[in-house]
């Protein structure tokens, strides 16, 4: 999971700097402005898009991910609360310290999940799913041992 974390920061790192917003300034994206960046290693099959802010950086960010059907996301916590909002396909949250498919909670395009800061939980796709994650960073997948 530490490698999956660290992959995704230097994907999102690698972009052009333009895609970080100025605070200042009112921000809007359009969906066919949104850079889409394959993720590598543990990330392969997934898509990444920044919308706004730095997720490796103190302060707000967005950005958006395309997982692929089946996609999995093991057991997992953050140190801030993380916020999705799922904008298509179906996308399973759970919470605890083992994956439970049976337990998962079906959430459709238009959905909504706060999960506290610290709070154990995992995910899964299906079908191919785009959820846009919010939160404050530095943004950081921790694994739970």
């Amino acid at each position: 999971m530490r490698t999956l974390t660290l992959a995704a920061l230097f994907t999102l790192l690698s972009m052009p700097l333009g895609v970080w917003a100025n605070p200042a300034e009112p921000t809007i994206v359009l969906p066919d402005q949104l850079h889409w960046v394959a993720g590598t290693g543990p990330l392969s099959g997934i898509e990444i898009a920044p919308v706004v802010g730095d997720p490796s950086k103190p302060g707000p960010f967005v950005i958006r991910l395309r997982i692929p059907d089946g996609g999995k996301a093991a057991p997992h916590y953050h140190a801030d609360t993380e916020r999705v909002t799922v904008l298509s396909g179906t996308f399973l949250v759970g919470v605890g310290d083992t994956m439970n498919e049976k337990a998962m909670k079906a959430l459709p395009a238009g959905s909504f999940v706060s999960i506290p800061g610290g709070v154990h939980h995992y995910a899964m796709a299906k079908g191919v799913t785009v959820i846009q994650v919010g939160g404050n960073g530095p943004f950081e997948l921790k694994p739970v041992k």
